[in-house]
């Protein structure tokens, strides 16, 4: 009888491991799902409240930006600040807001912006362009000069005569709430993955 038991014993532990190794398993795949839920979460959280990512459509941020570019925005550079003359930001187009622009802030609340003789002016001097070489021979149809207003900011794209921006009245100065975030990264294509200036 002894034998027996001793059988017994060993056939029932050999049933029980089965469901330890399974206890075993589950609880790693549990962990497994706490983490990539957590990261799921921590994802959406950056992507609500932090960063969002855009893709460009069209050329008028030639040469900086080119069609498809995906870049990345912050959405708290403006928390603690305000835009500046240099910035590419991004905005709802005020006549379709779910269509968005990506444009350079280049007049800040209180400049009194001026287009002459193809040069772009601000506050009286002109301004020395970096981004575009090219004179400047759309005018769109505001009424120059004219002095961006509190909160306001006057947007251009980079390719001067191949963009809809504040030099139209359908798209204006663009109020310092509707930007969108800051564009400050470019993710693609990869080989032109690095910071925007």
């Amino acid at each position: 009888m002894g034998g027996d038991a001793l059988k017994g014993g060993a056939a029932s532990r050999d049933k029980r491991s089965p469901f330890r190794i399974k206890r075993k398993y589950i609880n790693g795949f549990v962990e497994w799902l706490y983490v990539v839920g957590i990261a799921v979460f921590i994802f959406f959280v950056l992507r609500l409240f932090v960063f969002r990512i855009a893709s460009v459509d069209g050329n008028s941020m030639e040469p900086t930006l080119k069609h498809r570019d995906l870049v990345v925005l912050s959405k708290v550079s403006y928390i603690f600040g305000e835009p500046k003359p240099g910035d590419v930001v991004a905005f709802p187009y005020k006549e379709n807001p779910s269509e968005h622009y990506i444009k350079r802030v280049v007049g800040v609340p209180g400049d009194t912006v001026d287009i002459l003789a193809a040069s772009f002016f601000i506050n009286g001097e002109r301004l020395e362009d970096e981004f575009s070489g090219e004179p400047i021979l759309m005018y769109g149809d505001t009424a120059f000069p004219i002095t961006v207003g509190e909160d306001a900011y006057f947007v251009m794209g980079d390719n001067r005569n191949g963009s809809k921006d504040s030099r139209y009245t359908s798209v204006g100065c663009v109020s310092g709430r509707d930007i969108l975030g800051k564009a400050f990264f470019r993710l693609a294509p990869a080989g032109k993955a690095g910071f925007i200036h």
